[in-house]
C-alpha cells in the first residue's frame, strides 16, 4: 500500500494494530464502491417487483367458478340469481383492486357490483386464479 493510502498520524510510524483498526482511503472507496453496487442492484429489484404486483390479474370469477354469478358477500351463486352479479367481463388488475380498496369503483362496475366483486377477492384462498396478486397487494411494505 502507498504510504498517502494511509491516515496520517504524528510521530512514531503506527502499529500494526493500528492500521488494522483505521481503513484505508483505497479500502474506504472500495467498501463505497460494493455499497452502490448492491443499492443499484436491490432498487430495480424492488420497483420490478412493485410493477408487476400492480400489474398482475385477479379474475372474478376464476375459471372454476365461471358461468356462475357472485352475491353481495362475495360468494358464489347460480346463475340469474336474484340480487347477484354476473362474472367480469375481464380480469382486474392489482392497481384496479388496490385503488377499489381504497374506496373507488371497479372498472366497468356499479357500486353494489364492485363491492360484491372485492367480497369475492377479500375470500380468494390459495391455489384460487389471483391469489397470489391480493395476497401481494394487501401486504404490509
Amino acid at each position: 500500500m502507498d504510504e498517502q493510502d494511509q491516515p496520517s498520524g504524528a510521530g512514531a510510524p503506527p502499529s500494526d494494530e493500528a492500521i488494522e483498526a483505521v481503513p484505508s482511503r483505497r479500502r474506504m472507496l472500495a467498501l463505497g464502491a460494493v455499497g452502490v453496487s448492491a443499492a443499484l442492484t436491490i432498487r430495480p429489484a424492488f420497483a420490478q417487483t412493485a410493477v408487476s404486483v400492480m400489474n398482475c390479474q385477479i379474475p372474478v370469477p376464476d375459471i372454476s367458478g365461471a358461468g356462475k354469478y357472485i352475491d353481495a358477500r362475495g360468494n358464489l351463486v347460480a346463475a340469474g340469481t336474484k340480487d347477484a352479479f354476473p362474472g367480469a367481463p375481464r380480469p382486474f388488475t392489482g392497481e384496479e383492486v388496490k385503488r377499489a380498496f381504497r374506496g373507488q369503483t371497479l372498472p366497468g362496475t356499479t357500486y353494489n357490483q364492485s363491492q360484491a366483486y372485492l367480497q369475492y377477492i377479500r375470500r380468494l384462498q390459495a391455489g384460487q386464479s389471483g391469489f397470489t396478486c391480493f395476497a401481494s397487494i394487501t401486504m404490509q411494505r
